[in-house]
């Protein structure tokens, strides 16, 4: 297990994270960080622990609306490739349908010219 040490709010966490995972643990408490100092900015200081609890439920509610979005998109998704694989079959269809036309007319233009070729000969 690596070990970085990540500062919130003037004060430093030394912490462990997997190896490898270092600079995206760093990014994380920063980021962090900045929901705090908004915090304090705007409601100066009302304990460490109440900051930290607010920054964490604004967090919290960030990631609930990210995921509502997520959700959005994954059913939009999901009617798009219905949409999809219906626009496909419907096309195979008209495929088959066009190769079947394409065939008959193919039969009756050789039965014409096998007509003609007899009435010549």
């Amino acid at each position: 297990m690596a070990q970085v040490t990540v500062t919130i709010d003037g004060k430093a966490y030394r912490m462990a994270c997997d190896e490898g995972q270092e600079e995206h643990l760093i990014d994380l408490a920063q980021s962090f960080d900045l929901y705090v100092s908004h915090l304090k900015d705007s409601f100066g200081e009302i304990g460490d622990q109440r900051l930290t609890v607010m920054a964490g439920i604004m967090v919290m509610d960030e990631l609930s609306e990210q995921r509502k979005r997520v959700q959005g998109m994954e059913s939009e998704i999901s009617t798009l490739r219905k949409t999809r694989d219906e626009a496909l079959m419907k096309a195979d269809k008209n495929d088959a349908a066009l190769t079947g036309a394409l065939s008959t007319l193919a039969q009756r233009m050789e039965d014409l010219a096998e007509k003609l070729a007899a009435r010549k000969g």
